[in-house]
């Protein structure tokens, strides 16, 4: 699973105490890998709350057709790349190259996993409605489906800031990761978006 492969990029720090400069404690090292921790939060917390909802869509399902398999396939494969996007965001972070390429390719990410999300989403709620285990209220499925797409315009506006600060593209995702964590507009069950 891709959550698992995250904790791969938090690396023990090699300490040298004869260093001419920088850090030369574990305390120093630990702390000066902090963009790599920021960005395994924001990463874990998202792919958690994906899988969570991800759960939540799936459990409505009574039988899938051909398009729900095709675009779950495609969620699947948007989410198994998060990790490589979460290195390469937490190793570039503080760089003075390539961190506005990183992030965002970070952030770009997690619009594509959310467009993917979104659109298995709407094909479930929307397309084929007759294959859900039980009759939803149009309005209950305009309400989960309203707040599936809504992570698409934050995550589309943090991908088009990262030019402006990696940093700030990071706060946007670690936001979306802490709104999609609480069952708000979802009319009580699990969370249901992404």
């Amino acid at each position: 699973m891709a959550i698992t492969l995250l904790v791969l990029n938090i690396q023990v720090p090699v300490v040298n105490p004869h260093a001419g400069h920088g850090c030369r404690t574990l305390g120093c090292e630990l702390a000066d890998q902090w963009p790599v921790y920021a960005a395994y939060v924001v990463s874990f917390l998202t792919i958690g709350i994906i899988w969570i909802n991800h759960h939540v869509m799936i459990r409505r399902l009574r039988e899938p057709d051909h398009m729900i398999l095709f675009l779950n396939l495609l969620l699947l494969m948007s989410i198994a790349v998060l990790p490589f996007a979460t290195s390469l965001m937490a190793a570039y972070l503080r760089k003075s190259e390539g961190q506005h390429l990183a992030a965002a390719i970070y952030s770009g990410a997690f619009l594509v996993m959310s467009l993917f999300f979104s659109a298995l989403n709407r094909h479930l709620l929307v397309v084929k409605p007759d294959r859900l285990s039980e009759q939803i209220p149009v309005e209950r499925r305009r309400l989960i489906l309203a707040r599936s797409i809504s992570g698409v315009m934050p995550y589309a506006i943090a991908t088009a800031l990262a030019v402006v600060s990696s940093y700030l593209r990071l706060a946007i995702c670690g936001a979306l990761a802490v709104f999609y964590a609480f069952p708000i507009a979802s009319g009580g069950d699990a969370a249901t978006a992404e």
